[in-house]
């Protein structure tokens, strides 16, 4: 059951956007957001629809976050990773949700997730998926980064793929707190995957 200031529809406390009400910019974005090979996992049913609400907004976010994404040359492996540990941190159930099949999908393997999920030791682990689970631990509970930290994260990326990773890590924290404000939903009758206290 769904709270009571939930749009049936959207899965959200904002409705869906209606393309006939967006001006040209707004129309291309949502066009671009409800094409299967635009770019986003969920279309309109997430973050793209939410941000729709402010067009001017998503025309400068969505090439951000494209950018970090697919062109930042971080590697798809590496980039679901750090959305993984972003949206554990962020206890992000619906952006969990969108981002552990593509993280499988993309290289992820499962124990790998679940030592994200259940916050577990990193003992083991490649040191580049070590590097990213740590790193993203320190900064989301600490908001700081250790010296030792930092010097293994910089051997791992160099300093463009660290400002990338990071800045990829941040976008999908401010994901996670625009979902939060709106309470996405996950879909009806979908188990969540992430389990939150």
């Amino acid at each position: 059951m769904m709270p009571e200031d939930i749009d049936p529809e959207s899965g959200c406390r904002l409705p869906l956007p209606k393309r006939d009400a967006l001006d040209e910019a707004g129309k291309r974005i949502y066009d671009q957001a409800t094409d299967p090979k635009g770019g986003t996992i969920r279309g309109l049913k997430g973050p793209a629809g939410i941000q729709l609400h402010s067009p001017a907004l998503a025309a400068l976010v969505r090439p951000v976050n494209r950018y970090l994404r697919f062109e930042s040359g971080l590697g798809a492996r590496v980039r679901e990773l750090a959305i993984l540990v972003t949206a554990r941190e962020c206890d992000s159930r619906f952006e969990w949700a969108a981002h552990e099949p593509e993280a499988l999908k993309e290289g992820v393997i499962q124990a790998i997730v679940d030592v994200v999920k259940h916050r577990k030791p990193v003992a083991g682990l490649d040191e580049r998926d070590a590097v990213i689970i740590e790193m993203g631990r320190e900064l989301f509970r600490s908001k700081k980064l250790s010296s030792a930290t930092y010097r293994r994260a910089l051997a791992q990326f160099g300093a463009r793929g660290l400002v990338d990773l990071i800045e990829l890590m941040g976008n999908y924290a401010g994901t996670a707190l625009l979902l939060a404000a709106f309470d996405m939903q996950l879909d009806p009758g979908t188990s969540a995957l992430l389990p939150v206290p």
